[in-house]
């Protein structure tokens, strides 16, 4: 005889059977924007132009409704984390990402709990150390994202205000007037969260010439080994072009960071 349990007895003493389980709901489609806000935690560069670009790229392929608005399954926003993590951690081309993805690669998100945010918004450290730890970002080439005034800029990086003016009369960043007012894009922004850093360890403006020089000719390595194809009347063969330099730049950017280190490791020893 099958045992039943007291929840499953009426006040009567009948057993009551149970109720048939409900199916399970779907996930709730999110818009463009949405999942834009939903990855700008962990992808702090993505923008809806970005996430457009990697539809066009064949790379995403939402579910469209009858007015033309894109929406976003579980799924989707999965594959587009796998993508992002690929060009982040992996510094692989869309050519190649397209082909992992085919051969059913994926990235599983990891639980990372929010750290509390040192002076100035840059993340700290786990030690509690404002910015020893600034955000490791990508950016692309075509894309300058969005555009922040000044007081935005001082307010999300902790600069000072006369910072910002010191690396425009150096050349570092150069901003954008409009209406009056100076904008400045997402790697400007960047750039001038950095230099807010090391501005604590005491680096003047006058001693990031060093680093401008090396990345001026690190550009200009890079675009002698791309420039017949970026010089290219072909849309396609130059927008491949473009992608191969976004690739080459990431990987440039992860050989200075190791040799840097490597160098480095002999003052810790």
């Amino acid at each position: 005889m099958t045992a039943v349990s007291d929840d499953a007895v009426s006040g009567e003493g009948v057993a009551t059977p149970p109720s048939p389980a409900e199916p399970p709901r779907q996930a709730k489609s999110l818009t463009i924007g949405a999942v834009c806000k939903a990855l700008k935690q962990e992808f702090p560069d993505i923008s809806i132009s970005k996430i457009r670009y990697l539809e066009d790229q064949k790379l995403l392929t939402p579910r469209r409704t009858p007015g033309g608005y894109r929406l976003y399954s579980a799924g989707d926003v999965s594959r587009l984390r796998t993508i992002l993590r690929l060009q982040r951690d992996e510094f692989l081309p869309l050519r190649v990402i397209r082909q992992e993805l085919a051969a059913g690669r994926s990235v599983e998100p990891e639980e990372v709990p929010p750290s509390p945010a040192g002076a100035g918004g840059a993340p700290a450290a786990p030690d509690g150390r404002p910015g020893a730890a600034l955000r490791r970002l990508t950016f692309s080439l075509r894309d300058r994202g969005a555009l922040y005034s000044l007081d935005d800029v001082v307010e999300e990086t902790g600069a000072e205000a006369r910072l910002v003016q010191e690396l425009e009369d150096y050349g570092i960043v150069r901003g954008e007037l409009r209406g009056g007012t100076r904008y400045y894009d997402e790697t400007e922004r960047e750039i001038i969260r950095a230099v807010a850093e090391l501005a604590r360890y005491g680096v003047a403006g006058r001693n990031l010439r060093v680093f401008r020089t090396s990345a001026e000719r690190e550009s200009q390595l890079l675009q002698q080994i791309l420039a017949p194809s970026l010089r290219s009347r072909n849309p396609e063969r130059r927008k491949e072009a473009i992608e191969t330099l976004e690739n080459l730049a990431a990987v440039a950017s992860h050989l200075k960071h190791l040799l840097l280190v490597h160098d480095l490791r002999r003052i810790a020893k």
